[in-house]
């Protein structure tokens, strides 16, 4: 039975102290952790969350066990969305299980429903404990989150028409102009920050054949005003980042697919390009960089839905005037020691991207500019 909600004078708005931060931890690993202790990349990740989201220091081997319903009445006076936070901490955890056991699933469902907290990556994660990969795949389509194409996502995209959500747009020539247009506007604006990251890469813009989906797109821009290159790690830096800075929970669910592609394989496709490619969170320094841009999103200067944003009509600002805007906080150093790069930094972009863009400069008949390492531009 869930815990009750506490009343609007109850609830308890402080961030955790270090006791309410281990009584979480506790939480987390006794929901999430298997029975044989947690795994290697269990116990980096849920230090490093733990580290960038708190700022205490938390030991996934030593905490002691809790339950569910215990753990839900010690978090009587937090309110649901602080215990739907500790619910996807949860399930961030268990999703980097491959596979997932069923007591995994069991137990997050149990904690789950004593927090009161409904998430629909609960489904997710049952059926991958459940080995049916499929059932997790339309789980993921019809999440609340991303089901439907709304008014505000199809304005932002600028696109005539999306058929879904991740529905690629290859004969717009409205849309492709508006993308090219970005080419005018100087240097230091976001926009022409955004075409430079496409020429460089290769990309295609959208509305022409061989370009992502529009939405997926939106997070392209992300990429330039967050400081975050192009490789997959970097993707997985770039969606935890847009998961947190959004105050609605629902978007967990863009960093718990990104979790399902590029650590566990378990999602065979997803955003409509996107294919599996197991093995990235797990390398070394990634949890530490998931965290934190995880840490950054979170404290993000009010709520930002960056996949809704009509980026179009913030192009011509500077793109140093908008982080300022919207609070962006420096990466963490540990981060940067980590390889957190930026998109004109060493490491900031996969070879396969810089063949691309030679021959994309090939094929348009201009001169290639190879591309250069810049640390001073991220």
């Amino acid at each position: 039975m869930a815990v009750a909600l506490p009343g609007p004078g109850e609830v308890l708005h402080t961030p955790p102290d270090a006791a309410e931060a281990a009584l979480l931890a506790r939480g987390v690993v006794s929901a999430a952790v298997p029975a044989g202790g947690p795994t290697a990349l269990q116990d980096v990740l849920v230090r490093a969350v733990f580290r960038s989201m708190t700022g205490y220091e938390v030991d996934p081997q030593t905490v002691a066990p809790i339950s569910a319903a215990e753990f839900a009445e010690a978090l009587s006076r937090r309110d649901l969305a602080f215990r739907t936070r500790i619910v996807q901490v949860m399930l961030l955890s268990a999703l980097v299980l491959n596979p997932l056991p069923p007591e995994v699933s069991t137990r997050l469902c149990g904690y789950s429903d004593e927090l009161g907290v409904a998430d629909d990556m609960i489904d997710v994660a049952s059926a991958y404990a459940s080995g049916a990969l499929d059932l997790a795949a339309v789980d993921f389509a019809r999440n609340g989150y991303l089901a439907t194409v709304d008014t505000a996502r199809l304005h932002a995209t600028h696109a005539a028409a999306l058929d879904s959500a991740w529905g690629q747009v290859v004969d717009d020539p409205a849309l492709a102009a508006r993308w090219r247009s970005l080419e005018e506007l100087p240097v230091g604006t976001l926009g022409r920050g955004v075409t430079d990251f496409y020429r460089d890469r290769g990309f295609v813009y959208p509305g022409l054949a061989g370009s992502a989906p529009p939405l997926l797109a939106q997070h392209d821009w992300v990429h330039v005003l967050a400081g975050y290159g192009t490789v997959v790690e970097n993707e997985i830096e770039v969606f935890g980042f847009i998961a947190r800075a959004n105050d609605d929970p629902r978007a967990f669910s863009l960093l718990a697919m990104v979790i399902s592609l590029f650590e566990t394989g378990a999602l065979a496709t997803g955003a409509g390009l996107f294919q599996a490619d197991a093995g990235h969170l797990e390398r070394a320094g990634m949890a530490t960089r998931l965290a934190d841009a995880m840490r950054r999103g979170a404290l993000t200067r009010g709520s930002y839905d960056f996949l809704e944003v009509d980026w179009f009509a913030l192009a011509d600002r500077p793109v140093s005037v908008l982080r300022k805007e919207i609070g962006l906080v420096p990466k963490d150093p540990a981060a940067l020691a980590a390889g957190a790069v930026g998109p004109w930094e060493t490491g900031g972009i996969s070879p396969f991207q810089l063949n691309a863009a030679h021959q994309q400069a090939v094929a348009a008949g201009r001169e290639y500019r190879p591309w250069q390492p810049d640390p001073g531009r991220n």
